[in-house]
């Protein structure tokens, strides 16, 4: 239990300073900080001071006598003394929903029969509703009064100030999703299966206390620099509104998907830490990562990889934490119980990624050919890069890829956890009682795969007719190929330049020879958690490879030159690529053969390059 709490609360740490958070802080810093300072003193070095208090009444104090004997403070109102309870509150309230909801939200909206974005969308109008309270306070007092007790909770010293404060967090916490993380994972999965337990609670709870302990400090700060800075003082209603106004603006831009345009645009600069957790195995014992074994998985383990035999795996998991779905009647969600009676292929992929891209042509045929014959095929989509969470760059590359049937966003990575899968591209294959006989990890074995799905729909229909076994070329490679390489901050292991690879804006040079299998940059490069993006007009990035074709996820605009080395610096081959739109794989190099050199790229300023692949 001790060792889930600290997991929980690094895990909160780590999420309540990334980039995810930063749309919360004006909401915090005004709407919790500020706006919870202590209201202006009476002064007492005068002969009278006199002022209007919450409500109209007047208070006065009285000024020292001449000898300057002290002031019996005891006679001042105790509310003018008291210091708000505000922050604390705010902080309180996002704690509790928080936790309420990512452990129970799924459980109670799946018992209703309601739409999982239901909350979400109460949280909004909640936030909304608090931001024109706090503009208007006649309508906050009639949308507090339901909530009177929660509402008034630590405001009898300070009503005027908390008020609304509690209700502020409750709403704050319905709608913060941090960034997803090995922990958030651990707790999704136990929500949406309801393997609840002390254990579990603990985790959640102290995530959700980690991440809100840099809250509550730039809460805490805000109430600090108002409470010194004069102009807040004097402006106590102004402030009041423009924290209003901050909360109705952060409820539009959620409404709007806007944070996430945010959080894409900052580089992560909590990537290295978040990656030292992923990868660290008392955290991975803990949690038992890879996967997180519940009662509604732990049957997978029957299933061995890539097996010419069915087997009895148990009953497929649901589908959990689905943001969005695409390529169904209205973005209607599939159910896997309401599909019993057909062999349902779940596809566990992503756009960008070459070994699924050589795999959905093969999925493509599947469907297209046993579609009829009661085959569904749902395709998973997890994101492997930022830029592969957002749903237009999802869209258009499956309109390139050709793939029409439902597509499931699965941006935290949810479902890919509930299925403790690992891979790009993973087949998890159904029979038609709901349970899967068939695990396939990584490209290949299409074959096996297919026979696979043609015995199942013969079982669930003897009488149906099939089409012949499709045809398509398997491109697997089968030779001994250059690692996948990826130039992402926190996945570079084969980088061989000067001076040492890291993070920002820094000028690189090639060396002498490039060793086997690693590259190097040349120019001037701005390198992050995503990838390398080139910043100045000589930006060159040089690869020694083995293999017969080269690919490279590339983002940006602009024209990149790749030309092939030979031995003595001369050019083999050159071509041209014209990066543009989403980012996406492009060719490099396409050869009739297994090859050995060296690949030089020309990348001018703005285009990002993220990874190599080869075939």
């Amino acid at each position: 239990m001790e060792t889930l709490v600290l997991i929980g609360l690094l895990g909160g740490l780590i999420t309540g300073i990334s980039p995810c958070i930063l749309p919360m802080l004006p909401v915090i810093f005004f709407a919790g900080g500020v706006q919870g300072a202590r209201e202006p003193a009476l002064r007492f070095d005068v002969p009278t001071a006199v002022r209007t208090g919450a409500g109209g009444q007047v208070e006065t104090g009285v000024a020292p006598t001449g000898g300057g004997a002290a002031v019996d403070l005891a006679d001042r109102p105790a509310r003018a003394r008291a210091r708000s309870w505000r922050p604390y509150l705010v902080i309180a309230g996002l704690v509790l929903s928080f936790s309420a909801m990512t452990l129970l939200g799924s459980l109670v909206l799946g018992a209703l029969g309601l739409p999982q974005d239901l909350l979400r969308w109460v949280g909004i109008v909640l936030l909304a509703a608090l931001g024109v309270g706090m503009i208007v306070p006649r309508f906050e007092e009639v949308l507090e009064r339901p909530f009177l007790r929660l509402a008034s909770l630590g405001s009898r010293r300070a009503a005027g100030q908390d008020r609304g404060a509690f209700l502020l967090g409750l709403g704050l916490g319905v709608l913060y999703v941090p960034c997803a993380g090995p922990v958030l994972a651990a707790i999704t999965v136990a929500g949406a299966t309801g393997d609840i337990g002390p254990g579990t609670v603990a985790l959640t709870v102290s995530f959700a206390v980690g991440a809100a302990v840099p809250l509550l400090v730039f809460a805490l700060a805000g109430r600090r620099v108002a409470e010194r800075v004069s102009a807040f003082r004097r402006h106590q209603r102004g402030i009041r509104v423009t924290g209003g106004v901050v909360v109705l603006l952060l409820a539009g831009a959620l409404a709007l998907n806007l944070p996430q345009q945010l959080q894409r645009a900052l580089p992560d600069y909590t990537g290295a830490l978040q990656q030292q957790v992923d990868e660290n195995a008392s955290v991975q014992d803990a949690l038992d990562l890879g996967g997180i074994v519940t009662d509604a998985n732990r049957e997978l383990s029957n299933c061995s990889n890539g097996s010419a035999e069915l087997a009895d795996c148990g009953t497929a998991p649901p589908l959990t934490g689905i943001t969005r779905w695409l390529n169904t009647p209205d973005g209607a969600a599939l159910d896997l119980d309401d599909l019993r009676g057909k062999v349902v292929l779940i596809d566990f992929w992503t756009y960008s990624c070459i070994n699924c891209q050589r795999a959905v042509p093969h999925v493509n045929a599947w469907y297209d050919a046993y579609e009829d014959a009661g085959l569904e095929v749902i395709g998973v989509h997890t994101p492997e890069f930022a830029f592969e969470r957002e749903t237009r760059n999802v869209v258009a590359g499956a309109r390139d890829l050709g793939v029409e049937y439902p597509i499931a966003q699965d941006n935290s990575y949810s479902t890919w956890t509930t299925y403790r899968n690992r891979y790009w591209p993973a087949e998890y294959l159904i029979d038609a009682e709901g349970t899967v006989r068939y695990i396939k990890h990584g490209e290949g074995g299409y074959d096996v795969t297919e026979q696979h799905v043609r015995d199942l729909l013969r079982a669930a229909d003897p009488d149906v007719d099939l089409p012949p076994a499709t045809d398509v070329a398997d491109t697997t490679p089968g030779e001994e190929t250059t690692p996948e390489t990826y130039l992402a901050l926190n996945k570079v292991f084969n980088y061989s330049g000067s001076p040492e690879y890291g993070s920002g804006r820094e000028a690189y040079s090639h060396p002498d020879d490039q060793p086997r299998d690693t590259f190097s940059l040349g120019g001037t490069w701005d390198v992050d958690f995503q990838g390398a993006t080139a910043g100045s007009g000589d930006a060159t990035l040089r690869l020694a490879y083995r293999s017969t074709d080269v690919f490279s996820v590339l983002g940006g605009e602009g024209t990149v030159t790749a030309r092939v080395l030979a031995d003595d610096g001369s050019v083999r081959a050159e071509r041209e690529i014209d990066v543009s739109g989403n980012p996406t794989l492009y060719d490099v190099l396409r050869g009739d053969g297994p090859t050995e050199g060296v690949v030089e790229l020309d990348v001018p300023d703005g285009v990002a390059v993220y990874a190599f692949t080869f075939g």
